[in-house]
C-alpha cells in the first residue's frame, strides 16, 4: 500500500497517467476533491482556494497572510483524506504538502510546451498564440507560487521520486514504470511510516488554527513557535495552548515565543 502523488503542468497528460494507475492499483484517485472538502470543512468559498494555489502572491497577500491560511486548510483537507493509503493524487502542490512522508511515490509529468499548446488549442477551442499565453503564465504563476511559499521550484526535479517526460513513452510507459517503481520496498507503508503521517496531518491540524507560526508534531506532542512581542508573551502562550488543547490527537503543547517588536 501507498500514496502517490502526479505533478503536472496543464495538458501534460497527467490526470490520464493519474486515472489509469488508479485503475491498475484499484487505488482511489483524487485531484479537485481536496478542494471541496477543505471549502465545506473550514466553509470558505472554492474560489477562494481556487486562487490560493493558483495565483502567484500578491503585495497584499504578504501582509494578510491569506495564501499561507488557505494553503494550511488545503494541506489538512489532503492529509486526513491520504491518512487511510491506497490514493493516486494528481492536484496541485501534493510535492510540497506531503513532503517528508517516506511511502509517498512523488511523480512529476512534462511535456514539450509545443503539445500542450495544441492540446490547450484543440480542446478549449483558441488560437495557439492565446493557449501559448494561458500556459507560459499558468506556469509562472505556479513557479512564483513554490519559491513564495516552499523557496522551492514545482519544477526542480529534486522534488521527486520520477520525471517522467510525455512524448517518445507514452502515458501508458508512463503508468508501467509507475506502477514497477511503486511496488519498492521504500514505498510500502510501514508503522514507521504511518506515525510519520499522522505526526504531520496533526502539525497540519494546528497549522489550520495558525497559519504563520512554525508547527511541528510528534507522536502527540505539538510544538508551536510563534512570533511576538515578549510584553505579551503570557498572553499568547496561554491563548495559543487554550487553542491547540481542543485539537484531536494533541496530547501535550510547548509554546514558545519568537521575539519581535510588532505583532506579524
Amino acid at each position: 500500500m501507498a500514496i502517490i502523488t502526479i505533478s503536472r503542468g496543464s495538458y501534460s497528460q497527467g490526470k490520464a497517467v493519474a486515472e489509469k494507475l488508479a485503475e491498475k492499483l484499484n487505488y482511489e484517485c483524487i485531484s479537485r476533491e481536496i478542494l471541496l472538502e477543505a471549502s465545506e470543512h473550514f466553509n470558505i468559498p472554492e474560489f477562494k482556494l481556487i486562487r490560493a494555489i493558483h495565483d502567484a502572491p500578491s503585495i497584499f497577500d504578504r501582509f494578510t497572510h491569506g495564501k499561507e491560511r488557505y494553503v494550511a486548510y488545503l494541506r489538512e483537507a489532503l492529509l486526513e483524506h491520504v491518512q487511510k493509503d491506497n490514493i493516486v493524487y494528481h492536484g496541485l502542490a501534493g510535492q510540497f504538502f506531503l513532503k517528508g512522508i517516506p511511502h509517498v511515490l512523488k511523480v512529476r509529468i512534462t511535456a514539450d510546451l509545443e503539445d500542450r499548446i495544441k492540446k490547450e488549442s484543440e480542446k478549449e477551442k483558441k488560437s495557439p498564440e492565446e493557449a501559448r499565453h494561458i500556459l507560459v503564465k499558468d506556469d509562472d504563476e505556479r513557479r512564483k507560487w513554490g519559491l513564495y511559499l516552499y523557496n522551492a521550484d514545482p519544477w526542480d526535479s529534486r522534488l521527486y521520486d520520477l520525471v517522467l517526460h510525455i512524448g517518445q513513452i507514452t502515458v501508458d510507459d508512463a503508468v508501467s514504470i509507475i506502477l514497477h517503481t511503486v511496488q519498492l520496498p521504500c514505498f510500502k507503508t510501514t508503522s514507521e511510516a504511518q506515525q510519520i503521517l499522522d505526526d504531520h496531518l496533526l502539525s497540519a491540524r494546528v497549522q489550520a488554527a495558525f497559519p504563520i507560526a512554525d508547527v511541528s508534531a510528534k507522536s502527540g506532542v505539538v510544538t508551536v513557535k510563534i512570533s511576538a512581542p515578549l510584553i505579551y508573551e503570557e498572553r499568547v502562550v496561554a491563548e495559543t495552548t487554550s487553542k491547540v488543547e481542543k485539537i484531536e490527537g494533541v496530547k501535550d503543547i510547548r509554546v514558545h515565543i519568537l521575539p519581535t517588536l510588532y505583532v506579524r
